[in-house]
């Protein structure tokens, strides 16, 4: 008996490698995929400007990477003691404005370089819904909890969300020729927006990028509404997905759209990962210390067979 929906998961293709560089940017969902990518020791980079919602704002930051933008004074205002970016997250708000645009301009900086060199971009969409400030006429990407009367809140349309993923492909594309794009939904529940207006919104987001060319669609919201489709699987809140439920919609990307070769080698970086965050009774014990001097010696295999991993901070760790 079953008592799971399949789902028919296309492949990845090709799938990625250990050698490959990802790139991923969107909702607060891109980090759950980003935290198990870096756990097993992928190249990747996330959300240069921070958490981000819709596609409109998708679009700016990635167009921020291709140009290497750099912000100025002139591009931050004062709000509630804290200089801001209307298309930064807050992480990047400071007290000082120069301690900001370093932080701001930092990561574009590093992240446009990676972006050159990637293989893959990972992209979370998460929201159909876009703030548009009225005084200066233009979406941002975050409002700082400035006065809503600034603002004017927009449903975006198919259309309008279409074109604009079309373009910022194209000059990916043009910015980085071997990019493939790998988009997804976050099943986030975006309850403030009211439940009818969050299924609107998300079914926006479905037809938006099922309707783009050159694209692999992972169902990630499928996986939890549809599969899991339990309030079990989501936090206390009731609308973040907790970590069995992340975890499930890991081992789905892991086998449609990773390399099985790259299996054998995972399964000794979770080992490693499972090591690091052991906490022995006496780290005195003889026991403890050949458990540290094992899985030092791990490293340094993994390391000279698979020389492009990083595995500094395990040794340190292990070492210390």
């Amino acid at each position: 008996m079953d008592f799971l929906l399949k789902i028919d998961i296309p492949e990845l293709t090709p799938k990625l490698k250990h050698t490959d560089k990802v790139l991923l940017i969107g909702s607060c969902f891109t980090e759950h995929i980003f935290n198990f990518l870096c756990r097993n020791k992928f190249a990747a980079m996330q959300n240069s400007h921070g958490v981000l919602f819709n596609p409109l704002s998708v679009c700016k930051a990635l167009d921020d990477l291709v140009e290497n933008k750099k912000y100025t004074a002139d591009d931050l205002f004062l709000l509630n003691e804290y200089y801001h970016s209307w298309f930064f997250h807050s992480d990047f708000s400071c007290l000082d404005a120069q301690e900001s645009l370093q932080k701001i301009n930092d990561s574009i900086s590093a992240q446009h370089h990676f972006l050159k060199e990637a293989d893959a971009v990972f992209i979370t969409l998460g929201s159909s819904y876009a703030y548009y400030l009225l005084d200066e006429n233009i979406y941002v990407n975050n409002n700082h909890r400035a006065p809503m009367n600034h603002f004017r809140k927009d449903l975006l349309s198919i259309e309008v969300m279409t074109n604009a993923l079309i373009a910022m492909q194209e000059k990916l594309k043009a910015f980085n020729p071997k990019l493939k794009f790998v988009y997804t939904v976050s099943p986030v529940r975006h309850s403030r927006d009211g439940v009818i207006e969050n299924n609107r919104s998300k079914a926006r987001l479905l037809e938006t990028v099922h309707s783009l060319p050159n694209q692999y669609y992972f169902p990630s919201y499928e996986l939890v509404i549809d599969v899991l489709r339990d309030y079990r699987f989501y936090d206390i809140d009731l609308v973040h997905p907790n970590y069995p439920a992340t975890a499930y919609v890991w081992e789905q990307f892991k086998i449609h759209c990773i390399e099985p070769n790259c299996f054998p080698l995972m399964k000794k970086l979770e080992q490693l990962h499972k090591a690091k965050n052991h906490k022995p009774k006496d780290t005195q014990s003889q026991a403890h210390q050949q458990f540290l001097k094992d899985h030092l010696q791990l490293c340094n295999e993994l390391k000279t067979t698979f020389p492009y991993l990083h595995l500094e901070e395990e040794m340190n760790h292990f070492l210390s």
